[in-house]
């Protein structure tokens, strides 16, 4: 016996029209999860399975904890083992917790939005493009709340046949994974928590749209339709019971070169382009496929360019990677708070314009300049 063995067993027995009471099997199955010492749990978790109370659940799942980290799973960071609706498929993924979220976003697309913002932000941490049989989202087949918001809150999953299993070994090894993955991510979302660098808790979801109606006429026509930073002012956060006073300079920058660009002859979009900064299309060219710059913001520290600039240059390869699989390639631009100095040309060599603020305005490179994006 072992985690395959149970896994198949919760396949074959679950019934989620058997109800949840005591003498239905695979409700007895999951109840008995926890007792189970046969599992060869890497040291220091513990497992516990999970098919509803008072009504069964539509996707049941096990869920493997921590014991020294966070054993609750209606908030931080776990492991589970997920089942789809129906039951074809069992997926291993590194999850958010989804209850806490309710008072304040409800039970529908807000919560998933925010899940989805920050599991794309998680995914940085844990590396999930070195893991290349491994997803970013599982496919629960269930349109109810709780399984939608499974998916929105996966950072990285491996899903299986629950016909076609494979050994306990293969399994413990994608396990050893998850638990590296979920030590990254816990890191990360320690640091990222309480940072300087963004909301702990985004309550405003624009939830139309990425872009202008096709029967919208271009005398209607408004570039920034679609550009919305945030607030530039100093804001509050609760975190651990303590206020921090933060500043958002990033957001200053984005907004302040966007409604440059606009005037430009460009269409600055931020809306629903998370993790990307910011994304222009030209004007011209709005509804045409391809002609998209990609733009990543930084903060230039202390006068040093050299960390914001390796930054840059990372999230820009990783984005056009991963984010524009099927389609056009767009064009990289680093934006900075101040001058890089040498490093605006290195990173024209690496096939990146930068574009800085300046005394005058906005300075950049030669491929920034041909693109009218200076005022140099």
């Amino acid at each position: 016996m072992g985690i395959r063995d149970l896994l198949g067993e919760v396949a074959s027995t679950y019934d989620r029209k058997a109800g949840s009471g005591r003498d239905v099997k695979g409700q007895q199955v999951l109840r008995a999860v926890a007792r189970r010492t046969d599992l060869a749990l890497p040291p220091g978790f513990r497992v516990k399975g999970h098919g509803g109370q008072t009504t069964p659940a539509a996707t049941p799942w096990i869920g493997v904890f921590d014991e020294q980290g966070m054993r609750d799973p209606k908030k931080g960071l776990y492991l589970a083992y997920i089942f789809s609706a129906d039951l074809k498929n069992v997926t291993l993924t590194l999850q958010q917790g989804i209850t806490w979220l309710e008072d304040a976003l409800g039970k529908g697309r807000a919560r998933e939005e925010h899940l989805r913002h920050h599991a794309a932000r998680l995914r940085r941490a844990v590396r999930r493009q070195e893991n290349l049989d491994w997803v970013d989202e599982p496919d629960l087949r269930d349109a109810a709340a709780r399984p939608r918001a499974y998916e929105a809150a996966s950072v990285i999953a491996k899903v299986y046949d629950t016909a076609a299993l494979p050994s306990d070994v293969a399994l413990l090894e994608d396990l050893l994974l998850g638990v590296q993955s979920l030590r990254r991510a816990e890191e990360f979302d320690r640091v990222w928590w309480m940072s300087n660098d963004a909301d702990a808790l985004e309550l405003a979801y624009d939830l139309s749209g990425h872009t202008r109606q096709a029967t919208e006429s271009a005398a209607d026509f408004d570039p920034l339709a679609d550009f919305l930073p945030k607030d530039s002012g100093e804001y509050t956060a609760q975190i651990s019971a303590r206020q921090q006073v933060k500043q958002r300079s990033h957001e200053d920058l984005v907004k302040d070169f966007g409604l440059y660009v606009a005037d430009r002859g460009y269409i600055p979009i931020t809306r629903l382009q998370h993790p990307k900064d910011l994304v222009l299309r030209q004007q011209h060219v709005a509804e045409e496929p391809g002609g998209e710059w990609l733009v990543e913001a930084k903060i230039v520290r202390h006068g040093n360019p050299t960390v914001a600039v390796r930054e840059a240059l990372g999230q820009l390869y990783e984005y056009r990677h991963f984010l524009y699989m099927k389609q056009p390639k767009p064009f990289l631009v680093g934006l900075f708070s101040e001058g890089i100095g040498a490093y605006a040309a290195y990173l024209e060599e690496q096939g990146i314009a930068s574009v800085w603020r300046s005394d005058d305005g906005w300075g950049g490179s030669p491929s920034a300049r041909d693109w009218g994006m200076t005022t140099e």
